[in-house]
């Protein structure tokens, strides 16, 4: 009986497939199992018996063999076997290696009908590697180095000897040039694939190589002949040649211990670093050194070599873009390199593989210099990692080249007998290194779970790696992913092809190198084909300066969304009842406005410039409004907590409908530091954004003169520079206030809006009552001389700013009447609060006498500590010579858009229930009075509320009865709460003055940081605060030097990565530096996507099933849906499941209840990257070596410890002086990244730096309240 012939994977189940009917079949059962079963297949079915078989090598037929494959197999999943090709004499070979290499070697195996061997180490035990081989071995055990699992040759040629395996592939790095391992494969019977040991000790030796270079006549770079052991015997060599010099590992390559030095005194470290880091990766941490020469290409040559004596060339590759001397980019052939030149590089390593008998392949490498001279740098006697792209400009297989000459082939036989049987070059081949490195972090190496990888396909693009959706990239072992090969006929095709590859990968869990990659791609030097070794280095700024990558930003955002299912949302002051779950929609334009043009009164401002400004709104009629419900109103009433992202939603509609408003005031004040500090947003970004849809509206933002939108004085630069940018990007009013009404601030803020080109509005702030005679200091006088000396500097608009709501109706009548009839041609502005529900009335009153614009807010948002209605005042005055120009009917659909978008923002209702005439009596400002009494209610302090009023008053009055509005009512609120907890009054405190510690703020502001107070400062109360402390005369700002922006800015750089900083972030920084930090670390772990969530989403975890959609991008929209939440792992850890876009996502979080629930500490304590001092670990590794102790003192880049990531040593250097008050390593600790290291107090030199410098009342604050705010005055 004939076999039944059956199609390949008939009667195929998920474990096995059968290609002839009643034939043997050997089932292998992974990690060298075998039991072979006789199958047949008849009328009734499929029948087995099974036959005990001892480990052995298969003795059938291999043409007749089914193999039954029950692991992973990488060429054909169905099991089918290749027939082996009678090309090399072997069975099986066994490749000492892990990652892309190593599968790169089982295809090539696997194609010569080999049965291929996989070694791992325990850690890589899920690794694809191991999967895509026949048959898989661990070597090492658990509590070895990772990485010297691989560099056990005993352990691996005891394992290839029990697997029967006839050749050992090493692959690159590791063992691939080690002379040893070759001689005991030779001793064990196996063939060792790669060169003979005389010749890897040869070449593999650098100094060696360099002695057999110069013996043929090829040139090499001054260096020495012989390894070196010490760090002095470098330093001679650099003496006599001069530095910089360059060190290398005598027995290694890949960049690994390599080191540029340029100084004396950077030797030793640098030596030791590199010695420990070759020992690491090579087993040998001898070195050599050469003179160093810059800006060269790095050229390399493809050679092959038989056992007889021939040797080809494979042409060249340029790898001359380089990071840390390990290379990033591969071209082949080198565009732009002279024939003469490429003809001697050819000549010169031919000869030199014949000088030493080489055999195989190997690579001789070589610098060209800018006058095209060439210089031998070393030969790697293996396999490269850019082997690729030779292969595809020549269409010969290396690594199958490579067995075939192990098995004794010839380069006859392969076709390539003598150099002109070599295929000719076609076209170009560019190979990228995909690495798990953050390029914005200084490359540091990533570590985690690929929640998600794509790769990119199509024509002319090849792809090696080792990795797919679900592997864990460890610490262990080298950073690269993948290699992408581009071809095409010509080299700026083969660019265009990878630009297209490298946009299609999608990586998700873990940073890449990919964004660096595509600026590469995209760079004029190299599209030119002439860049060298320093292309990186000089053109930082342009590779480094990244459009935000979308798969890392969305992998943040996921961990954000994480983070909260499983810790719960952090949000400060978050104490009222959950957002609501209406997401109210877009506020519309009304059809009978929609497609109409958009003007108004910044069209008349842009066209004849603010003085032209000034004298329109003079001749306008009617009164105009300001809308301060994007700013003061939300401030007053929500803790500043308003989102852009709802802003954005209200902004078309509301440049249609209130398109004749004055202005809208919607920047400055508290709302920029709170976007930083609270929302994760940038203030810049929400001022540009708003004024895209919003252009015919000016743009007002309340402006702190000489502490432009902080609580203490600035350089003056930084005042200028923050204006400047402010009109770049959007505002047109400055509304320039001083927090005392001293003049001498007011100028200086006067003067920097004038000199950007914005609107001038000087700015009376009104305290008192001008209505009570017995009040002497703050009378109609006072107002009116303070603004003539405003006029007379220059002003295009005056603005009295009523901060408490005291300004009583027939106040206003007087003071506005009074400014009118002295300054007729000088527009007055008033901002008033309605906490004693005056409000209408009193800006009614304004605009009776003379007022040109005040200030109002939607209904919904109004009264209260926040502005008049705007409502209220539009009607009033419709259709009288005051009219607004304001439709009363539009207000009605804004005020309900507001008000269900209020409703999301419920935990920060403060829960007032009415307006309260006591602020008369208090004074307090409405922001400040509204979170005062929201924190004594929550703290059960409500019927101390009385007490908390009159101790504000009592503080105002000791301090000499101050003009009180941020920051100088902080003062008054910090000694009121001062006052409280010590049971003090106005008349104990000052006898008890002496010997009392009081708050900074009050301290500072006797000292003169805040300017003079009109009346000067309250006497003895003062020097019995100061108690000799020193004491400014005049204007802050003026005795202060100016802030070096520029190194700032290269502070930044540093810490945050190149492409991750902008000029305002650096106004930013200025301005709140600690502020800022935590910002850029909130961005850089969740990203800055978290703007566009919708705000449900960013306020509250979601629940169980849950879905958001939101427009990350124009035209681009995200869908993510909450499934579920996994138990506490071991690692104190949970998964937490997501759909995103329809893709399952799987996000691993931190439990921060975790040592509470595992009555253990669960994790390792973090550092705080808001802190200079506390030091976190830049990456995971392993520490292998810690420089100090508790105590000790250190400087700036004085090294903490040392740690061993990646086969890198990365030596963590201090970025402070200071004092060691912690180490939270020690040696062998195993690291991720953030990690805290070591802590130093850092309090004698903080104010050295402005990074480090404190955000005014930061440290005063109570986490609930924004600085425009107050703290709580018990707690």
């Amino acid at each position: 009986m004939h076999p039944m012939q059956l199609r390949p994977g008939a009667f195929k189940s998920p474990s096995v497939s059968f290609y002839h009917a009643q034939q043997q079949c050997v089932l292998h059962l992974g990690g060298g199992r075998r039991q072979e079963r006789f199958m047949s297949v008849g009328a009734a079915g499929l029948v087995t018996r099974s036959v005990s078989v001892q480990q052995r090598a298969p003795v059938i037929n291999r043409s007749n063999a089914i193999v039954v494959r029950c692991d992973q197999r990488g060429a054909g999943e169905d099991g089918m076997r290749l027939a082996h090709t009678g090309e090399v004499p072997f069975k099986k070979i066994l490749c000492a290696n892990r990652g892309e290499i190593a599968i790169r070697i089982f295809r090539a195996g696997t194609e010569l009908g080999l049965r291929t061997v996989a070694i791992y180490s325990p850690a890589d035990r899920l690794q694809p590697h191991r999967y895509k081989a026949d048959e898989a071995y661990c070597v090492g055990s658990s509590d070895m180095q990772p990485v010297a699992c691989y560099l056990d040759m005993d352990a691996i040629i005891r394992v290839a000897k029990e697997a029967e395996v006839d050749a050992i592939h090493p692959g690159y790095g590791f063992l691939s040039e080690n002379a040893l391992f070759a001689r005991k494969c030779a001793d064990a019977g196996i063939v060792f694939i790669g060169p003979r040991p005389e010749t890897i000790e040869a070449m593999g030796d650098k100094t060696a190589a360099r002695r057999a270079a110069l013996e043929c006549g090829v040139s090499v770079v001054p260096g020495t002949n012989q390894p070196l052991t010490s760090p002095d015997e470098a330093k001679d060599f650099a003496v006599k040649y001069g530095y910089p010099v360059i060190l290398k590992a005598a027995m290694g390559g890949g960049g690994r211990g390599m080191r540029v030095v340029r100084h004396e005194a950077e030797m030793s470290d640098a030596f030791i670093r590199a010695s420990n880091e070759a020992r690491s990766a090579f087993g040998d941490g001898r070195m050599f050194v050469e003179k160093y020469v810059e800006e060269p290409r790095h050229i390399e040559i493809q050679i092959l070599a038989d056992h007889y004596g021939n040797v080809v060339h494979l042409y060249e590759r340029d790898c001359s873009v380089q990071r840390r001397h390990q290379k990033v980019v591969e071209i082949a052939p080198a565009p732009k390199l002279p024939n003469k030149t490429r003809r001697a590089l050819y000549d010169d390593a031919v000869k030199l593989a014949r000088h030493v008998a080489y055999r195989n392949a190997g690579t001789v490498e070589f610098m060209v210099d800018k006058d095209g001279n060439h210089y031998f740098l070393e030969v790697n006697p293996r396999v490269q990692v850019e082997h690729t792209i030779t292969e595809e400009i020549t269409g010969v297989d290396i690594v199958q080249s490579q067995i075939k000459i192990a098995g004794g082939a010839s380069l006859i036989s392969l076709g390539l007998g003598t150099q002109a049987d070599v295929p000719p070059v076609y076209g170009f081949s560019i190979q990228c290194r995909v690495t798990s490195e953050d390029p914005e972090q200084n490359f540091q190496p990533d570590t985690g779970r690929l929640e998600a990888y794509r790769m990119p396909g199509g024509p002319g693009i090849r792809m090696d790696g080792a990795v797919t959706t679900g592997n864990v990239v460890s610490r262990y072992y080298d950073s690269m992913l993948a290699k992408v090969i581009a071809s095409a006929p010509t080299f700026r095709q083969a660019t265009q092809k990878m630009q297209r590859a490298l946009s299609e990968f999608q990586v998700r869990g873990i940073k890449t190198n990919i964004p660096f990659l595509e600026n590469v791609m995209r760079h004029p030097e190299f599209l030119s084909g002439e860049a060298t070794t320093f292309f990186i280095e000089k053109n930082q700024r342009d590779l480094f300066n990244f459009e935000r990558h979308g798969s890392l930003r969305s992998s943040k955002l996921l961990t954000y969304l994480a983070d909260m299912v499983v810790n719960g949302p952090d949000h400060p002051g978050a104490v009222g009842p959950e957002p609501s779950k209406f997401v109210p929609a877009p506020l519309a334009v009304p059809d009978n406005l929609e497609g109409s043009k958009l003007t108004g009164w910044r069209d008349v401002l842009t066209r004849e410039g603010p003085d032209g400004w000034a004298k329109a709104v003079r001749a306008h009629k009617g009164v105009l409004i300001t809308d301060t419900t994007m700013r003061d109103a939300h401030q007053s009433l929500l803790a500043t907590r308003m989102r852009t992202h709802d802003m954005l939603k209200a902004a078309s509609g509301t440049a249609h409908m209130l398109a004749g408003a004055g202005s809208l005031e919607l920047w400055g004040g508290a709302t920029f530091d709170v976007s930083l500090r609270f929302l994760h947003e940038c203030p810049w970004r929400r001022l540009e954004r708003l004024r895209e849809l919003i252009p015919n509206i000016p743009f007002q933002m309340l402006f702190r003169g000489a502490n432009a939108v902080g609580y203490t004085s600035y350089p003056d630069n930084v005042v200028r520079e923050f204006v400047k940018e402010s009109v770049t990007c959007g505002v047109d009013i400055f509304r320039i206030f001083d927090s005392l009404n001293y003049v001498d601030n007011l100028l200086f803020g006067m003067d920097a809006v004038r000199d950007a080109g914005g609107v001038v509005e000087a700015t009376l702030c009104y305290t008192g009552d001008l209505l009570d005679s017995r009040r002497t200091k703050y009378q109609l006088d006072y107002y009116l001389d303070l603004a003539d000396k405003l006029v007379a500097h220059g002003c295009h608009a005056l603005a009295i700013k009523d901060m408490a709501g005291l300004l009583k109706p027939r106040a206003a009548s007087l003071l506005v009447g009074a400014l009118r009839e002295r300054f007729p041609d000088t527009v007055i502005h008033v901002h008033t609060h309605d906490s004693a529900g005056t409000g209408v009335a009193t800006q009614l009153a304004a605009a009776a006498a003379g007022a040109d614009l005040v200030d109002c807010c939607v209904d919904s948002m109004s009264g209260l500590t926040s502005q008049p209605s705007m409502g209220a005042i539009v009607n009033a005055l419709a259709g009288t010579e005051l009219d607004t120009g304001i439709d009363p009917a539009v207000i009605i659909p804004i005020s309900t858009y507001w008000e269900q978008t209020r409703d999301l923002y419920a935990p920060f209702e403060s829960n007032m229930k009415a307006v309260s005439s006591d602020v008369y009596q208090h004074e307090m400002p409405g922001g400040q009075y509204t979170n005062l009494k929201f924190q004594a209610m929550s703290l059960g302090l409500g019927d101390e509320w009385d007490k908390i009023c009159k101790a504000y008053a009592s503080a105002n009055r000791a301090l000499g009865d101050i003009v009180k509005v941020t920051p100088s009512s902080k003062v008054v609120g910090d000694l009121a709460q001062f006052m409280v907890q010590n049971n003090l009054d106005e008349h104990s405190l000052v006898a008890k003055a002496e010997s009392l510690s009081f708050p900074s703020s009050v301290v500072e502001f006797m000292q003169g940081y805040l300017g003079q107070p009109a009346f000067g400062f309250p006497e003895p109360l003062r020097s019995r605060v100061l108690k000799g402390k020193h004491i400014i005369e005049g204007r802050p700002g003026a005795s202060l030097g100016p802030m070096d922006l520029t190194g700032l800015e290269y502070r930044l750089k540093e810490k945050y990565g190149a492409g991750a900083i902008t000029p305002r972030d650096v106004l930013s920084a200025a301005l709140y530096p600690k502020v800022f930090d935590e910002y850029m670390t909130h961005v850089l772990k969740y990203s800055d996507l978290i703007e566009k969530l919708p705000t449900r989403a960013f306020l509250t975890p979601l629940e169980e099933d849950e879905e958001v959609e939101f427009e990350i991008a124009k035209g681009v929209a995200a869908n993510i849906k909450y499934k579920a939440v996994g138990e506490l792992q071991p690692n104190g850890k949970r998964e937490v499941f997501f759909e995103a876009n329809g893709v399952p996502r799987v996000v691993e979080v931190a439990d921060k209840k975790a040592e509470l629930a595992m009555g253990k500490k669960a994790v390792r304590e973090r550092a705080d990257l808001a802190v200079l001092g506390s030091v976190g670990a830049p990456m995971a590794g392993t520490i292998i070596e810690v420089s100090v102790k508790p105590g000790s003192q250190v400087k700036a880049g004085q090294q903490l410890v040392v740690m061993n990531a990646m086969k890198m040593e990365t030596a963590i250097c201090a970025p402070v002086s200071g004092v060691i008050t912690q180490v939270a390593v020690e040696v062998n600790d195993a690291l991720e990244a953030g990690d805290l290291v070591v802590f130093i107090d850092t309090k004698d030199v903080v104010a050295e730096d402005p990074l480090s410098s404190r955000d005014s009342d930061e440290d005063e604050i109570t986490s609930s309240a924004p600085e425009d705010k107050e703290p709580a005055l018990a707690a």
